[in-house]
């Protein structure tokens, strides 16, 4: 039997783009992905067929973590790596605007329904000495006007990973950024988030990624994804945060 990989935020962007590079990779793994919307969902199993099962819902919502994790162990019998790439941009604050409640939502979605997603699905990913492969963000060490509740959340998540390689030797784990890609997160960033409280040079700087054609097709950063979740974190960057271009992932990337 291939692969058994479980997929968060798999409906769209870096998370379908990675559900897709992982398919058309190896002729025998199965996805399991998991999103909000279902029609993009249904596309994908159109195509893929009984190789991509999936579960609609919100990943803060324990129920619906556990529901994918028992589809996949009564489908398959296993899972071997889990990409958690779901994920939040907003609120988008200056230090002296914060809502504490919105930068807790945020961290519910790109922090603590991770750590959810590790304690089910460790159990399983144990038996098959597997990975957990984290999306990250270069905001997770260096700085964008107004992303604190972003960047800091993503910062979490790198320490996440190195706890699990450290605490958990038949695991391993890596947080990875996928640099700054042509997604929906990059509009509303333009036209959305970013005119309302982002510096006009910052909001500048993202404008002209996009006008100079310098923002990355998402499957650029997704294959190292999916090859990371298809072949296994290679021992010596367990529990380390890397660029998706870093030298130690060469063999990974595209």
């Amino acid at each position: 039997m291939g692969k058994v990989i479980l997929v968060t935020g798999a409906s769209r962007g870096i998370g379908k783009s990675i559900v897709e590079v992982i398919l058309n990779t190896s002729d025998d793994a199965v996805v399991y992905g998991v999103a909000r919307s279902e029609a993009p969902l249904k596309e994908i199993k159109q195509k893929y067929g009984d190789r991509f099962f999936y579960v609609v819902g919100d990943i803060t919502d324990d129920v619906v973590l556990k529901k994918l994790v028992d589809q996949a162990v009564k489908g398959h019998g296993k899972i071997d790596s889990v990409v958690a790439n779901a994920g939040v941009l907003e609120p988008v604050q200056h230090v002296n605007d914060i809502v504490v409640d919105q930068w807790k939502k945020l961290y519910d979605v790109n922090f603590f329904s991770i750590v959810s997603l590790v304690s089910i699905t460790l159990p399983e990913v144990k038996k098959s000495h597997g990975n957990f492969v984290f999306v990250s963000s270069d905001a997770s060490d260096t700085y964008f006007n107004c992303w604190g509740a972003y960047g800091s959340s993503k910062a979490a998540l790198n320490h996440f990973a190195l706890t699990i390689a450290n605490e958990e030797p038949s695991v391993k784990a890596l947080a990875v950024a996928p640099g700054i890609v042509d997604t929906q997160m990059q509009v509303e960033i333009r036209e959305n988030v970013g005119p309302k409280a982002m510096s006009d040079d910052a909001l500048n700087m993202f404008k002209g990624l996009k006008s100079s054609n310098k923002l990355l097709d998402s499957t650029v950063p997704a294959t190292v994804y999916a090859k990371l979740a298809l072949d296994g974190i290679p021992e010596d960057v367990s529990g380390k945060y890397l660029s998706y271009d870093d030298e130690s992932l060469k063999a990974f990337q595209a």
